[in-house]
């Protein structure tokens, strides 16, 4: 399918279209369906897509930058996307797949992505505030930084993820797996820590809240003497 078949207006369906390579920089596809579309290598940066359904689309290498991205993506494949700048406030990205995206100065605040695969993933000082995390793949993640409050990552796993900086507080980190994560200097105040491993991860200078069971810390982590906890 061409770019001019896009410009023509018709536009309202086009799930499981082949634009692979396609540019549609600066179009506006607000409320499209490109569910199952082929958008791989596409160029759609800048693009309006706020309420469009591009659930299961392949969208490997797509360019995305500064665009509109509030958008149904469940199960969407974005490998190695360029997300940088996109606003992604409360899209729906449950299952999707993000290894080796590009999400620099992205707004994930109020996202879906529960079970999305989000391993080694550069998230440094990314707004995730809010956004529901549950049982996604943060391994190895760069989250250095990041403004994860009030997020839900009940039952994620952060293994060996950089979190120094980031702001928990508030978060909801019960059944989470933080082994080996870097916790320096980060903000879990108010967070629910409830069956969180935290085997072998660094927790010098972290902030937790005064109702967390430092007995219970210390035995786990081995290194008392680096816990802070902040004085009423």
């Amino acid at each position: 399918m061409s770019t001019n078949t896009i410009q023509s207006g018709n536009l309202k369906k086009l799930s499981g279209a082949d634009l692979e390579d396609e540019d549609l920089s600066g179009q506006n596809l607000q409320g499209v369906n490109l569910a199952g579309a082929r958008l791989i290598g596409a160029d759609l940066s800048r693009a309006r897509l706020s309420g469009a359904a591009l659930d299961g689309a392949n969208m490997v290498g797509c360019k995305l930058v500064a665009a509109d991205v509030r958008a149904s993506l469940v199960g969407a494949n974005l490998m190695q996307a360029d997300l940088t700048e996109a606003d992604l406030r409360g899209a729906n990205l449950r299952g999707a797949n993000l290894m080796r995206a590009s999400l620099n100065k992205a707004t994930f605040s109020g996202a879906f992505l529960s079970g999305a695969n989000l391993m080694g993933v550069n998230l440094q000082g990314v707004d995730l505030r809010g956004a529901d995390l549950r049982g996604a793949n943060l391994s190895g993640a760069n989250l250095h930084g990041a403004n994860l409050n009030q997020a839900d990552l009940q039952g994620a796993l952060l293994n060996e993820a950089n979190l120094e900086e980031a702001d928990l507080q508030s978060a909801n980190l019960a059944g989470a797996t933080l082994s080996g994560a870097n916790l320096l200097c980060a903000e879990l105040e108010n967070a629910n820590l409830d069956g969180v491993n935290l085997a072998g991860a660094c927790l010098i200078g972290t902030v937790l809240d005064r109702t967390v069971n430092r007995l219970d810390l210390q035995v786990a982590l081995k290194q008392p003497e680096e816990l802070k906890i902040p004085l009423e």
